[in-house]
């Protein structure tokens, strides 16, 4: 006798239509930022639109509203059908869309700001960092309650994908999140330099590993046999795609950091476990395109298949240039380039953007009992979008080869051929013209499919509640193989799968970390080095509202090519009272680890109320607000008793003198600002950025 059930078909919908809300709209503000890298007016003049503050706005729009929502998309609708169940609790079904949209609008707001952690990938202040906390689980509730009453004995490998995101996804922001809060919207991370950019990109290269890719990996191991009607290619092959990927993707993250201040053998850990990735990646693009066999057919008369087919191929392709891009000696040229941005969107555009907009084609017509409106509108965004990854990709790639050969070259005088880092910026002007085309055309096919799925959508009824029937345990079954046996036995236990799953991502995050934080000597101390002067501390927060560390690193690597243009290559003692780091994952603007003294306080004034006048051809955007809007040195006492209490030495009760020293250093710039006839008052913002910037790289002198 069978159960009787119904599918919420209701709470998919709901997170679809947010898919492509967000998705437009992150894509929008992406596509504006792209311009505004050749036009630098299109900053708009207004402190809210800056490249610096926005530039989250999209990481994160495309990231968490995007891909996030499409993820839960993917989950809500496959989970119920390969559990046979209908989700835990339709209550807190609601509680997570609206917490998660809720979240996202707090972001949209926050951003332009100015309120930033700088953390890239992790912006977001601590108490939107806690509601995010909560609502990833009550998605964990409602997920492992599904699966606890589910019909179906055996979890399908989606499933354990679906799991290994939510409890790595769960670890990575909770370690990313360790904050001392100031004030509402204003943190200190508790990890400093070398400890605190450790920790970052373990987080966010994880974040690419655990949220743009396993959720999707697991989609795509349920939705494309569906859309192929075709069984997986290999369960064998599942099983070790699935448990190798989990276990070395963690220890991936170092790769971000060749050549920087931190531990040598953490990067050497970084680089071998990138070069092991290739396998169990490429083993999941195997399962996938293998799993088409025999349905050739469908996938040139069907474009559904195709963007999957593409998505899946784009997948394979950042997954082999991923450990390509760990190689030392490729590292040293593309980071900090531009060639990483076109690596990140090959995996962005075209495995997270194919997979969604194949998926949704596929479900939306399911959920409303209906036929697509147009498939040649779905072959037209097929082929626009395929177009628009190409000349967003191919420039970009052009313009990074471009930068990191033309920073490294010497004449035969050994001297640096191109000594001002605008010469490198103005050659690849066009590239960046030719990437918002591209952009553009990518954008142009997401509109279409808006408008093919509304059309959809409104020629059929949604199933808000479909009706289905199983068995109450679907019969046993357990095939040849002890290694099958075996696994057979832990899908059947969903708890213990998700244990771990857990411990096998921990391993490689506690043995690259761990040695940092509790063996001294790995960071040795600078004597030299003091901690921030009140007004300088408080320019520093000021560069990190701003969002400076888009576009310029603090990280000189032992280059002959970096000291000659730069200076003394960074140490890590330098860094022992940044919370947090501002190392840096991109160079559209110089360096700044020793902008300190190599030019005076007019230059900065000047500089930043009108970059062009000083730097012709440069790109970057005025910031006059800084000039006019007054420092608020109310914060100056809670901002110094976090430190202390982070480690930073000021003696006990500084923080009442604070103020007053920082009156006497600003006053002491603005006298030196008069002396060159320009009047400012020694509270404005202008005048603590300057501080700040004077101060980089001066506690230690090179001989």
């Amino acid at each position: 006798m069978t159960d009787k059930f119904y599918y919420d078909n209701k709470i998919v919908r709901n997170f679809a239509v947010a898919t492509i809300v967000w998705g437009i709209i992150g894509m929008t503000v992406g596509l504006l930022i792209a311009m505004q890298l050749f036009k630098p007016a299109l900053n708009m003049g207004s402190q809210y639109t800056t490249f610096g503050r926005i530039r989250p706005l999209h990481t994160n729009a495309v990231i968490f509203a995007f891909v996030g929502n499409a993820i839960f998309m993917g989950v809500y609708y496959s989970l119920q059908r390969l559990l046979k169940a209908r989700m835990f609790s339709d209550v807190l079904s609601k509680i997570h869309f609206w917490g998660w949209q809720l979240i996202i609008v707090s972001a949209v707001i926050t951003l332009p700001l100015g309120f930033s952690s700088s953390h890239e990938y992790a912006e977001l202040e601590w108490p939107i960092d806690i509601a995010i906390t909560v609502i990833w689980v009550v998605f964990g509730i409602n997920m492992f309650g599904t699966i606890i009453k589910r019909r179906e004995k055996h979890m399908y490998v989606a499933i354990w994908f679906y799991i290994a995101t939510f409890v790595t996804v769960a670890v990575l922001h909770i370690v990313n999140s360790f904050q001392l809060p100031v004030s509402a919207f204003k943190s200190y991370y508790l990890f400093a330099g070398v400890q605190d950019a450790l920790v970052q990109w373990w987080y966010g290269h994880n974040a690419v590993a655990f949220f743009l890719t396993t959720p999707y990996l697991g989609m795509m191991y349920y939705f494309l046999p569906k859309m192929a009607q075709r069984p997986v290619y290999s369960y064998k092959l599942s099983i070790l795609h699935f448990w190798s990927l989990i276990f070395i993707y963690i220890w991936a993250g170092p790769h971000h950091l060749l050549y920087t201040s931190l531990p040598s053998w953490a990067q050497s850990l970084g680089v071998a476990f990138s070069i092991m990735l290739i396998a169990p990646s490429w083993g999941g693009m195997i399962n996938g395109l293998l799993t088409l066999r025999g349905a050739w057919d469908k996938v040139r008369e069907d474009s559904r298949l195709k963007f999957m087919v593409v998505g899946i191929t784009a997948y394979g392709m950042a997954t082999f240039e991923g450990p390509m891009l760990a190689l030392k000696q490729i590292n040293a040229i593309a980071h900090y380039t531009d060639w990483i941005v076109a690596h990140v969107h090959v995996g962005a555009l075209g495995w997270n953007g194919f997979l969604t907009f194949g998926i949704l084609y596929w479900l939306i017509p399911r959920i409303y009992r209906t036929e697509l409106y147009s498939k040649k509108l779905v072959s037209f965004h097929f082929w626009i979008g395929t177009l628009g990854i190409i000349f967003y990709a191919v420039p970009l790639y052009f313009a990074g080869f471009t930068q990191g050969l033309m920073w490294k070259e010497f004449t035969e005088d050994g001297m640096l051929r191109y000594p001002n880092f605008l010469e490198t910026i103005i050659q690849i002007l066009p590239m960046y013209v030719l990437r918002a085309i591209g952009g553009a055309l990518y954008l142009t096919g997401v509109i279409v499919m808006t408008y093919n799925l509304i059309k959809t959508v409104r020629m059929g009824k949604l199933v808000a509640n479909e009706p289905a029937e199983a068995m109450p345990l679907a019969k046993d079954y357990v095939p040849h193989g002890a290694e099958k046996k075996l696994h057979r036995v832990l899908e059947r236990k969903p708890m213990v799968f998700m244990v771990l799953s857990l411990v096998v991502i921990l391993i490689g995050g506690m043995i690259e970390m761990m040695p940092t934080f509790t063996i001294k000597s790995n960071i040795p101390t600078i004597a030299s080095v003091k901690p921030y002067s009140p007004l300088e501390l408080q320019g520093r927060d000021l560069y990190i509202r701003e969002g400076c560390v888009s576009c310029h690193s603090q990280m000189i690597r032992p280059f002959r090519s970096e000291t000659e243009r730069y200076g003394e290559y960074s140490k890590a003692g330098e860094f022992v009272y940044d919370h947090p780091h501002l190392w840096g994952s991109k160079r559209t603007g110089p360096d700044l680890q020793r902008e300190g003294g190599k030019y005076g306080n007019v230059w900065h004034y000047n500089h930043m109320l009108d970059p062009q006048t000083m730097s012709p051809g440069s790109i970057m955007p005025p910031y006059e607000w800084l000039i006019t809007q007054k420092l608020d040195t109310t914060t100056t006492i809670s901002k110094i008793n976090a430190m202390r209490s982070l480690g930073v030495p000021y003696e006990e009760g500084y923080e009442h003198k604070a103020n007053k020293d920082l009156d006497k250093q600003a006053k002491a710039i603005a006298q030196d600002l008069q002396k060159n006839n320009i009047k400012v008052k020694s509270d404005k913002e202008i005048v603590a950025l300057i501080a700040y910037l004077q101060r980089l790289g001066t506690d230690i002198k090179a001989k």
